[in-house]
Formats: structure tokens, sequence, C-alpha cells
């Protein structure tokens, strides 16, 4: 463990060589000389990859109340009748 402070540990985007910064400004790779500020893991998604599809929201399945009036209207058919049958 280092005794004193050394800064932001990296490791070289083109070299994988470990290194700490020294608190410098510019974080540059003391074996290949690359600044670490280029690195493409760094850079922001181009504009394409950063707009966001809206999302689909499936819609809910309504079932059909027609269906159900017209079993209802059978059921009330169906009691009228045996009404009508057992006054005679």
């Amino acid at each position: 463990m280092p005794g004193k402070d050394l800064g932001t540990k990296h490791t070289c985007f083109k070299c994988a060589t470990k290194f700490y910064d020294m608190k410098k400004p510019v974080p540059l790779c003391p074996k290949c000389g690359a600044d670490q500020r280029e690195s493409p893991a760094l850079k922001p998604a181009p504009a394409e990859r950063r707009a966001r599809a809206p999302v689909k929201v499936p819609e809910p399945v309504v079932e059909e109340v027609a269906e159900e009036a017209e079993i209802e209207e059978e059921i009330e058919d169906a009691e009228g009748e045996e009404e009508a049958a057992d006054d005679e």
C-alpha cells in the first residue's frame, strides 16, 4: 500500500500499462505516452445511440362487453319464460 497519495490509478487503453497520474492535470501513459482522456471508453455515445425510441406499451386486452350483454339477455329471457310457465 503506497504511503503517499499518488493520484488516480489508470490502465492505459493502448498498451494496458497500469500507472498513477501523480496528480498531474494530463494523465499520460509513461510507457507509450497515450493521453488517457482520449480513451474510446470515455467518449460519449453517438447521438444516434443516445436517442432512445419511445417504448411501446401493449394495449390492455378489453373483453367484449357485447357478448356479456347478450348472455345476460338470454338469462333474463329464460327467467321470463320460467315465470310465464309457472303462472299457467
